[in-house]
This record gives structure tokens, C-alpha cells and sequence, in this order.
């Protein structure tokens, strides 16, 4: 099937009505190889399924504007960075050329049928106009400009600007006419009615004027302040027009920069319908769908999708990065996004029309992936099964319409399922709440500066550590992997186990002693020793090995040494025939020394003077041409 070989992602299907996202899946860069990238598409299966409607439709950095020729072959889009314009041929579904420029886009017109005629209005207050093969000619305005619509009739060119006069630039004389002046601080947009050619112009102030491009001469001037709409909290703020679009002879949309679109008739100061985005955001696009009665308005955040007749919403999409620009292509459901990310979006929805000649494998893709069921999600209800039923007390329930089998549990109501919960433990919440703030203390003592302080669980294992610590400058406390056993209570050893005394027989008797001695001591104190010696002594008699003395080092050591003259002193002792001579242990470099003195001394014996064999050897001297030479 042809589902298999491509894939549509479907972004929203609110009101029955799927939008399928065309741009979704992984994207290679421009700048890889034909070889890698078939390696890339042979391994890499989201590759192979990913739809790629135009080959490199995407930008280095962000999209300004998208645009489709009158004769529908072509799509331009202007973006940066470095500024550029890109054009795209739908028949060979790939990228036709590409034109750097010295200025950002901020609007572009196409002036033919096809891309062979382009007007370009840069930031930096000039008109580029392009042809067939490239530049053409650059001119230069006297203010910011900020939209521009072309009079096929008259070829004239009206430039809209931060001021109050258009600018009119006669493409037939190459020269500029006299502007139209309006009673306005600056114009924001343009458009022409294609039916009777009025020119409609949106202002700062709030106001749309139109007129009359064959006389040149003002028709008629609509404010949006008679309206009657809120448009903002501020009394009497009254919002710029920021898009203007015509629907035929008579009706007409206008976009404001807080958010509302509204829907006029001509012949009418009063909006037909007013439509509120809700976002406070400037509309910046708006398209007709004559043949499903529909509009499509866009803003930075959200593009929305909604009837004409009484306002009620279609379809939106919110897409990841900012919305610069939305343009639908004529007489279809393909939608194409200008965004502040590298990718120009496209989306696809049926409902709203086909999909383009160029492209109508989508309305296959989207007739099978009708046909696959989707897994049903249950917001409302729970699942649970026989045991969380027992726990809970519902057991008697089974069989009743408040739980639906499915598979090896039950589905129940949400809201059912947390009573019960509720009433089958209370206090889980409370204990919850004591945990969260319990730990929430701790966070913030830990955070404090204080001394170290032993932990309250293995305090003997961590004063071990600690003078391991000291020894051999590895602190194992410190180690997150270990931290549990200083801090959770069943990690605690217990060391009156009897299976930590049989591991251990001879720190548990030292502990045992040890513990024994402390409490003596605090009992009688350390005013008297020798009260102290004699409980210990009953304790511990001489036999079993325990004497507590409290005689210096330096007294030891004095009373070692005086036992070792004794010892020496005392001569040789005849046992059973046998003399046995009592010595002192020297030490090894004592040893060593005395080694070295008896070898020095054997070599001086058996050792000569070498004067002697030097003497026997020398001759007399040997002398040529009165000189010695031995």
C-alpha cells in the first residue's frame, strides 16, 4: 500500500476535522553528499517514509513570506540568513533558483503570470526588480516601506510607508507619479479588489481607506472605532489595521493588532462578524475559501480555521516556532507556513478542499489512513483490576454497569475511583503533605553552612570511615552511590545480631569492653583513679588480660630497657647439658653496620699500595729529536 512507502502525522483532529502535518519527521542538510544521503535513506527507515512535497523547501534561519504565482506553477519564498529569495517549480517538485540579496525582504510582488517578473521591497528603503535570468534594476524610496500591491491595469506600483502619502511608481514610464495622500500619521497595508480594482488601504488610526486608482481620488473611509467592538481595556483605544483581505466585489477582512478580525460589507459601516483570536496578537494573514464559506486567519502563535457565517472554529494549528506569514494555495487544503524555524511548514486538511494536481497522492495517503483504526483513549476513566477492586472495596461492584470489562481489568470513572480511593485510606493525603514538607526542610538545611556532624544511621561505620579517611584521603560518605546507607534506616547494621558477632568476634567483645569502661567512668568520674582500677579489676581480672594503667610512654619504654641490662647481665645457664646465652635483639641496621665495619677491615689486611707495581713497571725515559715521547 502506498501508506507503507510515506507517513502523515495528524497534528489535531478536533470537530471530526484532521490536519495532517506534511513537514513532520527527520530533515538532511543541504550540504551532504548524494552519496551519504542515499546511504542515509537506505538505512534510516523514518527517512524513506518522511513526504517531502518540494525538494530543500526549507531556509538557513527563518521564512519572511510565502507567495504563489497567478498561473499556480510556482512558489517563492523570501527568508534569511544571508537574505534571500528561493522559487520552487510544483511540476518538478523541486527548487528552480536561488537569489541572494543585500537587504532583508520585508514584502515581495509578483508582477507577471509566472516568477519571470518579481518586486522586491527591502529594509533598507529599496525596490529590487528581478526578471527572468536575475537583478534588473534598484531604486531607492523616501521613507520605510512596508507593503506594496501592483495595478495591472495601469501598471503603477503602490507603495505603502511609515507616512502618510503612498507612493505610486509607473512600471510603463519608469518614473513616480503623485502619491496619494491621506489624512493619517502612516499607512500599514494595501490591497486591490480584483473585481473593480478599489484600492483599500489600512492605517495606524485605526481607519481603511479606499480609492479609486482610475481617477485617483478618495471613495470612501471606514473606521473601525464605530465598530462598536472591544478591542482593548484602554477606553477609546482604537487598533491599527495590520492585513486586508478581499473575498469579491463587496465583502472584504480586516486584521487588527489586538487579535480581531472583522468581516465588512461595502456598503455597511458596521462589521458583519467579528472574530477574536484571543491571543492579543496581530493578525498578519487572511485567505478565503469561497467554495466552503471559510476563512483563514493567522497571528505569530496560531493559524485558525473558521466559517464565515457565524464564526465557529474548523481547525487550528500551533506550531512549535512563530508564525511570520500563512499562505493557502488557491482552490485547495494545502496550507504553507512562513516561521521563525529553518523548515516552511505544510500542512494538509481535507475538509477544507483537495489537495493540489501536483500533489494529489495526499488525497490517497489520507483516504488510507481513514481506514486505520486508532487506539481509543479514555480520559474519564480508569483502569484497574481485580486486585486494586479488593483493595479499594469494590469487589461487589463487578457485574454492575459502573465497570466495563476490558481485557484482564475493568474501566470505572475517574471520579468514582478517587471517592473510593478517598474513603479506603484518608490519611494519604496528610502523610503525602508531612513527607513533602519533611523533605522540603531537609533541601533547605542542606543548602545551609553548619559542622559536620555524625549521620544517625551507622554512626561506628561512618567514625571508621572517617578514619580512613584521615589515613588514606578517600572519603567513601561522600560517594552518591553510598549515600542511602547513611540515611535510610533499613541500611542500618545491627550490630547486637548475633550474625554480626559471629563475623565479627572480636570488635563486639572490644565494644563490649569499651562500653563497660565508659559506664564506670561516668559512674564514679575522674576525680578517683584508684577507685576507677578497682572496679575494673573486679570486671576484668588479671587472668582475662584487661589492665588499665595510666603511666606515661616515656616510663615504658625506660622500664623495657632496664629489664634488658637485667636480662644480659645475668650471664649463661646450663639446661640438661646445654649452654644457653641470653642476648639482647639488635636491630637490622645495627646489624647492617657491623657487617660493613668487619668487611672495611678485612680489606685493609689483604689490601697494598699500588706505588709499588708502578715503580717495577717504569722505565727510563725514551727521548727522539730532543724530545721525550715514554
Amino acid at each position: 500500500a502506498l501508506i507503507r512507502e510515506a507517513s502523515m502525522e495528524a497534528v489535531c483532529t478536533a470537530n471530526d476535522v484532521k490536519v495532517y502535518n506534511l513537514s513532520a519527521g527527520k530533515s538532511l542538510p543541504e550540504w551532504i553528499s548524494d552519496r551519504k544521503r542515499r546511504a542515509l535513506l537506505k538505512s534510516d527507515l523514518a527517512l524513506r517514509r518522511r513526504i517531502e512535497l518540494l525538494q530543500d523547501f526549507c531556509m538557513p534561519a527563518a521564512c519572511t513570506q510565502l507567495g504563489v504565482s497567478v498561473d499556480k506553477q510556482y512558489v517563492l519564498a523570501s527568508g534569511v540568513y544571508k537574505p534571500r529569495i528561493k522559487c520552487y517549480d510544483v511540476n518538478q517538485l523541486s527548487l528552480k533558483f536561488e537569489r541572494c540579496l543585500c537587504a532583508e525582504v520585508t514584502r515581495f510582488a509578483i508582477l507577471s503570470d509566472d516568477y519571470s517578473k518579481l518586486a522586491l521591497l527591502l529594509a533598507d528603503r529599496n525596490i529590487e526588480f528581478h526578471v527572468q535570468h536575475g537583478f534588473h534594476y534598484r531604486i531607492r524610496i523616501p521613507t520605510f516601506g512596508r507593503d506594496l500591491a501592483y495595478h495591472y491595469p495601469s501598471c503603477d506600483l503602490f507603495i505603502t510607508a511609515a507616512c502618510s502619502e503612498v507612493y505610486r511608481l509607473n512600471l510603463e514610464q519608469g518614473r513616480f507619479l503623485t502619491p496619494l495622500t491621506n489624512r493619517v500619521s502612516a499607512c500599514t497595508v494595501c490591497g486591490f479588489n480584483s473585481e473593480h480594482q478599489l484600492l483599500t488601504i489600512g492605517t495606524e488610526e485605526g481607519t481603511v481607506e479606499c480609492w479609486d486608482p482610475r481617477s485617483h481620488s478618495h471613495v470612501r473611509r471606514l473606521a473601525l472605532a464605530s465598530a462598536g467592538v472591544n478591542y482593548s481595556d484602554s477606553p477609546g483605544c482604537v487598533p491599527s489595521v495590520t492585513s486586508l483581505r478581499h473575498k469579491n466585489s463587496l465583502h472584504f477582512a480586516v486584521g487588527t493588532s489586538t487579535g480581531q478580525v472583522l468581516l465588512y460589507d461595502l456598503r455597511s459601516s458596521r462589521p458583519l462578524l467579528c472574530k477574536d483570536h484571543c491571543y492579543g496578537l496581530p493578525i498578519h494573514s487572511l485567505d478565503f475559501q469561497q467554495s466552503e464559506k471559510l476563512v483563514i486567519s493567522s497571528d505569530s502563535k496560531i493559524l485558525k480555521v473558521w466559517r464565515e457565517d457565524d464564526g465557529s472554529a474548523l481547525a487550528a494549528i500551533e506550531p512549535d516556532d512563530h508564525i511570520n506569514q500563512s499562505c493557502q494555495f488557491p482552490d485547495s487544503g494545502l496550507l504553507l507556513l512562513a516561521t521563525e524555524g529553518p523548515k516552511m511548514l505544510s500542512y494538509y486538511i481535507p475538509a477544507v478542499s483537495p489537495a493540489p494536481r501536483w500533489c494529489s497522492f495526499l488525497d490517497t495517503l489520507a483516504e488510507e489512513l481513514e481506514e486505520v483504526p486508532e487506539p481509543v483513549v479514555y480520559d474519564d476513566y480508569k483502569f484497574v483490576t481485580s486486585k486494586d477492586l479488593e483493595n479499594l472495596g469494590l469487589a461487589h461492584m463487578v457485574g454492575s454497569d459502573l465497570l466495563r470489562a476490558y481485557m484482564h481489568g475493568f474501566f470505572m470513572d475517574m471520579k468514582l475511583y478517587h471517592k473510593a480511593k478517598a474513603v479506603a485510606d484518608p490519611f494519604v493525603y496528610d502523610e503525602y503533605r508531612k513527607k513533602r514538607i519533611r523533605d522540603k526542610l531537609e533541601e533547605e538545611k542542606a543548602s545551609r553552612v553548619c559542622s559536620k556532624k555524625p549521620p544517625a544511621v551507622n554512626k561506628n561505620l561512618a567514625e571508621k570511615l572517617l578514619k580512613e579517611e584521615f589515613k588514606k584521603g578517600h572519603n567513601l560518605m561522600e560517594d552518591n552511590r553510598f549515600a542511602a546507607l547513611f540515611t535510610n534506616p533499613e541500611f542500618e547494621v545491627n550490630e547486637k545480631s548475633s550474625e554480626y558477632q559471629l563475623l565479627h568476634p572480636v570488635t563486639s567483645k572490644m565494644d563490649k569492653k569499651r562500653k563497660i569502661v565508659e559506664e564506670e567512668r561516668e559512674s564514679v568520674g575522674e576525680s578517683s583513679e584508684e577507685e576507677l582500677e578497682r572496679r575494673l579489676a573486679e570486671h576484668f581480672p588479671p587472668s582475662k588480660g584487661l589492665h588499665v594503667t595510666r603511666t606515661s610512654l616515656k616510663q615504658r619504654l625506660q622500664e623495657e630497657e632496664g629489664e634488658g641490662e637485667m636480662e644480659a647481665g645475668r650471664g649463661t645457664s646450663v639446661l640438661g647439658g646445654r649452654v644457653a646465652t641470653l642476648q639482647t635483639r639488635k636491630s637490622q641496621e645495627e646489624k647492617k653496620q657491623q657487617d660493613v665495619c668487619q668487611h672495611r677491615a678485612e680489606r685493609r689486611k689483604v689490601g697494598r699500595s699500588a706505588s709499588s707495581i708502578l715503580q717495577h713497571k717504569r722505565g727510563q725515559a725514551v727521548y727522539w729529536r730532543g724530545h721525550r715521547v715514554k
